[in-house]
């Protein structure tokens, strides 16, 4: 069996515990993988160096080897903060209006990655499959290609993929794209953004796109398609039953003396639609006065990309609407948002969305969405809270049977929290058990397996796209 070479830009390092459950369902399934495969994770460290030396900080914990190298100040900001954050990130969620354009953010982007197929390279053996990681490390493939490497490589992209002129608003977009192609396979997590990319290499590179979606480019054909990931059911379900997640269950229904709890799960950014799911609430308060009182709205919110300042300016617009809404309709005993600028462990989340009869998950954009997975794994089947899911998020096209709504329209998720509070058992039930059966069958260990087959050439669909292109 072929070892599988895993690289994105940070890291999840795995304790000499195993203690697997602190750790997100991507990094259980890639470590799953890399145990498996016998393979090595590499990245970035997380931490700053003075001087970038490519010192390797090898590893090996619960039978998984991580590879890890620190980045220089400079780095960090062009690179990360800079055309990670401030270019791709903005432009990738169709927030054209955020991205800023950097000539010193394009060349950090480069040689970081740069940096990463040096640092990499010693460890790739020539069976290898090389397994990369979303939007900052796109042009990687291409690099590790014009340093002689010719194994099997694949990107997996969880961002959406913006339409073909939003896209083209990029400087050097083409440039950008033409590296993509240096990979064997390209997974996106939805047939939406999968169909924008194809769309962009017919239009404006005038590549020829096959009836199975592969691309034939430079003489070789590129697998592209849509992988959507999921979430790690067993282990999830697991952290559900917990003693944490009974105790944390039991702290939250307590704390709300009878009222109903809707629930939203988000790290700190614009394209969640924070700032529109708090008006959506106040308006769902203001059209039913006979709620007052009688729901809670319990948002976590952890920070993240605290040196950019549009995220900085995120928080302060979250915080001001917060007090505006609880000075409009609290009392003195209630404030009807709770709104908690922090992260908690899976198992003690799992206890507050078992607690919480409506999940609002409403991004703006999203590539896929797993908190809405998350939620709906945790429910009681006798008794099911309701998903609340926007249309413009990833796993809408999977979640049929949550109520789907436009996250722009405060009138619109208004109405449909009324709804969702009002919907019988026997609906909720009905719904409720048809999401469970995708999110169980459609999990994250299936997404890793067909992702890696048709790296590896096994899967049917990719059975045909060998290196070469057919005749």
């Amino acid at each position: 069996m072929s070892r599988l070479i895993v690289i994105s830009n940070r890291v999840s390092v795995p304790n000499a515990a195993g203690a697997a459950g602190a750790q997100g369902g991507l990094a259980v399934a890639l470590n799953s993988a890399l145990r498996e495969h016998r393979g090595i994770w590499f990245g970035w460290s997380g931490q700053e160096t003075a001087e970038f030396t490519g010192h390797l900080d090898m590893q090996r914990n619960d039978g998984v080897t991580t590879a890890t190298i620190d980045l220089e100040p400079q780095d960090i900001e062009e690179y990360y903060n800079g055309y990670a954050n401030r270019t791709l990130w903005p432009l990738f969620h169709y927030r054209i209006d955020l991205t800023e354009y950097d000539r010193n953010f394009g060349e950090g982007y480069e040689r970081v990655n740069e940096r990463f197929a040096d640092s990499v390279l010693p460890l790739i053996e020539p069976e290898d499959l090389v397994w990369v990681h979303d939007y900052h490390l796109l042009p990687l493939g291409s690099i590790l290609r014009g340093k002689g490497v010719k194994n099997r490589m694949g990107l997996f992209l969880h961002t959406p993929w913006p339409p073909t002129r939003l896209l083209a608003s990029l400087p050097f977009h083409e440039r950008l794209v033409a590296s993509m192609l240096e990979y064997d396979v390209l997974g996106f997590q939805t047939t939406e953004w999968l169909e924008s990319f194809l769309h962009y290499v017919q239009k404006e590179m005038g590549l020829k796109v096959n009836l199975d979606n592969s691309i034939d480019y430079k003489g070789r054909r590129v697998i592209a398609r849509a992988f959507p990931i999921g979430i790690d059911y067993a282990e999830f379900s697991e952290a559900a039953a917990s003693s944490e997640a009974s105790e944390a269950h039991h702290r939250l229904k307590s704390s709300v003396r009878g009222r109903k709890i809707l629930i939203g799960v988000d790290r700190l950014d614009y394209s969640k639609g924070l700032g529109e799911r708090f008006e959506s609430f106040s308006r769902f308060l203001a059209d039913h006065p006979d709620m007052a009182g009688k729901a809670v709205l319990l948002q976590i919110a952890p920070p993240s990309r605290g040196d950019v300042a549009s995220y900085q300016q995120i928080r302060e617009d979250l915080e001001r609407k917060t007090g505006h809404i609880n000075g409009a309709h609290a009392e003195v005993d209630f404030v009807p948002i709770r709104y908690v600028n922090r992260g908690y462990p899976r198992a003690q989340l799992a206890g507050f969305y078992r607690a919480a009869e409506v999940g609002l998950v409403t991004p703006l954009r999203d590539g896929m969405n797993l908190v809405a997975k998350e939620y709906v794994a945790a429910q009681d089947p006798e008794d099911p809270g309701v998903l609340i899911l926007s249309q413009f998020a990833g796993a809408a096209l999977q979640l049929k049977d949550a109520l789907l709504v436009n996250p722009h329209s405060i009138e619109h998720v208004a109405e449909t929290i009324k709804r969702a509070i009002d919907m019988p058992l026997a609906e909720r039930k009905r719904r409720h058990a048809r999401l469970l059966a995708s999110i169980r069958d459609e999990d994250v260990i299936h997404w890793r397996e067909q992702f890696v087959k048709a790296l590896a050439g096994k899967d049917r669909e990719g059975a045909n796209a060998s290196h070469e292109a057919t005749a």
